[in-house]
């Protein structure tokens, strides 16, 4: 695996790439194609050291990201993370793609869980009616309702939106085309 290490408001001394290394090692062994390149990002933000690791492949993208006072913590979490979401979706993963020719995972690795069952992922489903209008109400709408996110049809951009909250109190917005 190839690696991207880059700071934001930092400099990524010898012993912080070093470490990065050795633990991004650990998610070596997940894949099977040594072309994979993992994009790391390190930066600062309000006292708090983030870590923003991207793999991308040929099918799907790995993200996580991870705030702490240390450094050192903050890697070890996104690690963690990342080898989460590989555990965790292993058996979508490997059904979804099985019939490729092209793999990049090798699940030898993961040991099989009991209740890796995918029947309780949806658990509830909901109809809404799309309402037009502009960002500022859709905000309105969506603190009003105190959700994370709010769907409508934007009046501005003429196409269905999905605003969001995002960790830092600001918002995002969704377009589809």
């Amino acid at each position: 695996m190839k690696l991207n290490i880059r700071g934001d408001k930092l400099v990524v001394t010898d012993a912080i790439r070093t470490y990065i290394e050795e633990k991004i090692k650990k998610l070596e062994k997940y894949f099977d194609n040594s072309d994979i390149e993992a994009k790391i990002l390190v930066k600062v933000a309000n006292n708090k050291q983030i870590i923003e690791v991207t793999i991308p492949t040929n099918k799907y993208t790995l993200r996580a990201e991870e705030r702490n006072n240390d450094l050192y913590a903050a890697i070890d979490l996104v690690i963690d993370k990342l080898e989460g979401q590989i555990r965790k979706n292993k058996t979508k993963l490997n059904n979804r793609y099985k019939k490729e020719t092209f793999m990049d995972f090798n699940f030898d690795f993961i040991e099989e869980f009991e209740n890796d069952t995918e029947e309780d992922l949806i658990v509830k489903r909901k109809t809404i009616d799309i309402k037009p209008m502009d960002e500022e109400e859709a905000i309105l709408q969506m603190e009003l309702l105190n959700h994370d996110f709010f769907m409508f049809k934007n009046i501005d951009e003429d196409c269905i939106s999905v605003i969001y909250k995002r960790k830092d109190g600001k918002f995002g917005i969704i377009n589809s085309k």
